[in-house]
């Protein structure tokens, strides 16, 4: 379902000291579009997302949680431009540090007592994956040959993505939405959206399509109403 909470909102509250933002198309291409999504999945990402890069490093991807990953990969994190995320907060001071209360690793600008914990990043996460339409895989492997397969798989698909890149993937986007008739915006106002009102938009432009497909099928007398979902039947709702 759409989130009103995000649908008209330029940044999201995680604390009084942290906020994630929500970017527009023309800010993400201005900034580059490849360099947004490789931070903002290294943001997000679960251990079975980069499974074949922890399997190079030596490291199970199924014996680690979110949280250990995001503090391994912070390092690369704060080297890079993330203002489309966490707006004028400058992430380069922060250094783990243990937590004097629980003993626990956190990231901690000493400078002006800002505190990254397994609690904060979690919501950091969890907003990033609404805002940019992201699902989190839960899948886990069987056993030791269902994870080496897995990992085979994932080798294989990223050979076959080598060359393709997300900045042609929401380039597509924006021409086959500018060119649908449901969609109401030309490429300058696509730019003004934001993110998450733009993949919004995709999913109902969609979902409208699906509904007029199963309405011409009604008709036709290929599909029976009756053993469609009620949800099917009403384009104004998504999911």
């Amino acid at each position: 379902m759409t989130d009103g909470s995000l649908l008209f909102s330029k940044e999201v509250a995680i604390n009084q000291n942290i906020k994630i933002i929500i970017p527009t198309i023309g800010e993400i291409i201005g900034k580059g579009v490849d360099n947004y999504y490789s931070i903002a999945t290294l943001l997000t990402a679960a251990p079975i997302d980069l499974m074949v890069l922890l399997d190079d490093m030596g490291i199970d991807f199924t014996t680690i949680g979110d949280y250990q990953l995001f503090l391994m990969m912070f390092a690369y994190i704060k080297e890079q431009d993330t203002s489309l995320f966490f707006g004028d907060l400058n992430i380069s001071g922060f250094k783990q540090a243990e937590n004097s209360e629980n003993g626990t690793i956190v990231l901690y600008d000493e400078a002006n007592n800002i505190v990254i914990d397994e609690s904060v990043h979690w919501l950091m996460a969890d907003t990033l994956r609404r805002i940019n339409h992201f699902e989190r895989n839960y899948h886990k492997p069987g056993n030791e040959a269902a994870r080496e397969y897995m990992i085979e798989r994932a080798r294989i698909k990223m050979k076959r993505r080598k060359d393709k890149t997300k900045d042609s993937d929401l380039a597509s986007l924006i021409v086959a939405m500018v060119n649908s008739e449901q969609y109401k915006f030309d490429f300058e106002g696509t730019k003004n959206l934001t993110i998450y009102q733009f993949n919004e938009c995709v999913k109902q432009v969609i979902k409208k399509n699906d509904y007029n497909n199963k309405m011409y099928g009604i008709y036709a007398g290929t599909i029976s109403a009756k053993e469609l979902d009620r949800n099917d039947l009403n384009w104004l709702i998504h999911k």
